[in-house]
């Protein structure tokens, strides 16, 4: 176990040496706003379709959804295929008419015919929102890694501190490094850091699924048979119904819920990615419309691929090492992919030493995951601020760009505090599930804000600002309202209470009134749309004649 742990301080001390080199030598090269909040528009649709896949794959991605599927089969999948059909929606609704009509943030197009204080004011605050809820989630997946990482078992310590402790420290430790990322290297050192991030992990996952094809000799027959019967689920495991949509025997009302659901989680994944601030920032980070167009072409190639390799993942934890040790380890599941590791490095890498060996690598792999995405979403929500906020709200857009850099900076120790406070107390929840949460808020504040701004002619200042946050507002107020937050053991706290809203994902109501408010502002409002500049936006929007 000694050298288990070595292995894995050593792996993860030369991960975060290798990924701040790479941040030290882009804060060399980000002089101007331009390069800190676009990268400089410098990169390829090839680059930055890698950095979408980094960014994207996050630890929802490996650590989540492959403990859902080892725990859940069928209904685990379920989010593979939401996040993959998501980018279609992006790539169709958003990619290149964002990037042609914006600069550097969502609120760049959404304040393009409105009046700039209140709109950008309103996409600040969701930006801000949005990505907390998504770090959280990246934040609990780092600490749920180090209690297996070190060993630590009940009643025993490592450096003095606990499992429970050294979570915390991990935490601690996710939050200052992606600070340091953010503050020092910007987008460009933000964008290589993810770019490693995702040759990794597609290397790790392309390594693990062959490994556990060959356990069963490239039979998926036999994988899943093998996964059903170590469930202790039997030909359940196989079928829809284990997780969502659960029929429950003599309550109509439970399964009515349980069905509607299913129905939430799927709306939120698949709109949900078409509203996420740090995947559309992106699309500002290469020089042409066609450029934003093959690097999401790029980025789906990637990340279907990977989807695919999570049946692996998944099926192969629930085989090779079975639901009971996955939850005795960690209650959501987010270490079956490690544990996974561990077992094929023990069958197929000499024993116990491969088993630490492989472990390791995979967990310096799921760090790197880590790491990388919170690097992202710390700065789309720390340049919304200063852009948005500060450069257009308070100074009314007299701020220099140096001052805009600084308040960023700044902004983003305050976002990552945040963050790692609400990330000690939901450490219990799976890292895909929360990420939904996300993709739900998402989906319900910024999407109908920026689809009634780009295709409405009559869209305006108060329909922009009402969609934002009666969207934003209803789908927060109905997560903290949920069983997610009270009344269930697994509930951020279980001991209280005060969950009348009784779906766990709050889509299937936030989403529609999201709409629904964006309308109903605009049509009661007075105010009247500047038709000239609509005309502008759309022109720019389809060409990208004129955009930045």
């Amino acid at each position: 176990m000694t050298n288990a742990r070595t292995l894995t301080i050593v792996l993860f001390l030369v991960l975060v040496a290798v990924t701040l080199v790479i941040t030290i030598w882009a804060s060399r090269q980000t002089r101007t706003a331009t390069d800190f909040y676009a990268g400089g528009r410098s990169f390829s649709a090839f680059q930055n379709g890698m950095a979408i896949g980094g960014d994207y794959m996050s630890a929802a991605s490996f650590l989540g959804i492959a403990g859902l599927i080892a725990l859940y089969g069928y209904d685990g999948f379920l989010y593979s295929i939401g996040f993959l059909v998501a980018w279609l929606v992006a790539l169709l609704l958003v990619a290149e008419f964002l990037r042609n009509a914006g600069r550097y943030t969502m609120a760049d197009v959404l304040a393009f015919r409105m009046r700039q204080r209140p709109v950008r004011s309103a996409a600040a605050v969701s930006t801000v929102t949005v990505s907390v809820f998504y770090l959280i989630a990246q934040m609990v997946g780092a600490g749920s890694l180090v209690a297996l990482l070190l060993g630590i078992k009940p009643g025993q310590t490592f450096l003095g501190m606990s499992a429970d402790t050294a979570k915390i420290a991990t935490i601690l430790l996710v939050g200052a490094l992606m600070i340091v990322y953010v503050v020092v290297g910007g987008m460009k050192g933000t964008t290589y850091v993810q770019i490693v991030k995702a040759f990794l992990l597609m290397g790790g996952a392309i390594l693990m699924a062959i490994l556990v094809l060959a356990a069963y000799k490239f039979n998926l027959s036999s994988l899943l048979g093998a996964a059903a019967e170590k469930s202790g689920k039997g030909a359940a495991f196989l079928e829809p119904g284990l997780r969502y949509g659960k029929e429950v025997a003599g309550d109509p009302t439970q399964t009515f819920y349980n069905k509607m659901d299913l129905l939430s989680l799927g709306l939120a994944l698949v709109l949900g990615t078409a509203g996420l601030p740090h995947i559309l920032i992106r699309f500002y980070t290469v020089p042409t419309a066609k450029a934003a167009r093959r690097s999401v072409l790029w980025a789906i190639g990637i990340i279907g691929s990977f989807y695919l390799l999570t049946l692996a993942l998944g099926f192969g934890a629930a085989a090779l090492v079975g639901s009971k040790d996955i939850t005795a380890q960690d209650p959501g599941g987010n270490t079956a992919a490690p544990q996974l590791a561990q077992a094929l490095g023990k069958r197929f890498l000499g024993g116990d030493v491969g088993g630490a060996s492989l472990l390791a690598i995979i967990a310096a792999v799921a760090f790197a995951t880590i790491l990388a995405v919170v690097a992202g979403l710390t700065l789309a929500s720390s340049s919304s601020v200063a852009h948005d906020f500060y450069a257009n709200v308070v100074r009314k857009g007299e701020a220099t760009e140096r001052q805009e850099i600084n308040v960023a900076r700044a902004s983003a120790f305050v976002i990552g505090a945040i963050s790692i406070v609400l990330a000690i107390f939901a450490q219990k929840l799976n890292v895909a599930f929360l990420v939904a949460l996300a993709f739900a808020v998402a989906a319900s504040g910024n999407l109908p804000a920026i689809l009634y701004s780009l295709f409405w002619k009559r869209f305006n200042t108060v329909g922009a600002t009402t969609a934002i946050y009666g969207g934003l507002g209803s789908a927060v107020l109905l997560v903290v309202f949920s069983p997610v937050v009270s009344s269930l053991p697994t509930s951020w706290f279980p001991d209280a209470d005060f969950a009348w809203f009784p779906l766990q994902n709050p889509g299937i109501i936030s989403i529609p009134l999201g709409f629904f408010f964006g309308w109903l502002g605009t049509m009661l409002s007075s105010e009247k749309a500047d038709d000239a500049r609509y005309a502008e936006l759309e022109v720019r929007s389809l060409t990208g004649a004129g955009a930045h």
